[in-house]
């Protein structure tokens, strides 16, 4: 009897085994990243040139300058709104100040956010959240006119000279769950 007493108290108990247990499944859950998809990504912006709009309209001799107008397209000669297809203004990501220290001085920086993607809503609806190595975390937002299929994925920038340099990359993207 007085064995048995010593084992016992030699095993840990079973709160030690659920919390062990609780700790690992928290751990595998917090991965993130599922299988490598390989995709074919291309850049944009909201240029005239890569998003068909531009400045005044014939029917005001092009004196209103100011307004964007659609330039092709079954929608040509509507205003332009700037918006992506699922309501949103589009975006570039932004890490944040903790993967940038030097955000220190602009606050507006701090807090980070993920960029706006484009893709096929049949395969992958609004709101699904991809990982892009060299671009950062996005979230689909958008539909393109060119980008049909599984494997393509349209990228947001804010300046068409940074979507220029961007062009055309076959990259391992992530789903991230």
């Amino acid at each position: 009897m007085r064995t048995q007493k010593k084992i016992t108290r030699l095993l840990p108990g079973r709160t030690f085994y659920l919390s062990v247990l609780l700790i690992l499944l928290i751990l595998a859950s917090c991965s993130g990243r599922s299988q490598p998809l390989t995709m074919e990504t291309t850049a944009y912006c909201g240029c005239g040139q890569c998003c068909g709009w531009e400045r005044g309209s014939w029917k005001y001799l092009k004196l209103d300058f100011w307004n964007r107008y659609i330039s092709s397209g079954k929608n040509r000669g509507f205003r332009y709104s700037g918006l992506t297809a699922s309501g949103t203004q589009p975006r570039e990501p932004n890490p944040g100040l903790f993967r940038r220290p030097w955000y220190i001085v602009f606050p507006w920086l701090w807090f980070p956010h993920d960029g706006t993607l484009a893709a096929d809503t049949n395969y992958y609806p609004f709101g699904t959240r991809f990982y892009i190595p060299g671009y950062g975390f996005g979230i689909v937002e958008d539909r393109g006119s060119a980008i049909k299929g599984k494997n393509r994925l349209d990228l947001f920038f804010n300046a068409h000279s940074r979507a220029l340099e961007w062009g055309r990359q076959e990259l391992k993207t992530f789903k991230v769950d």
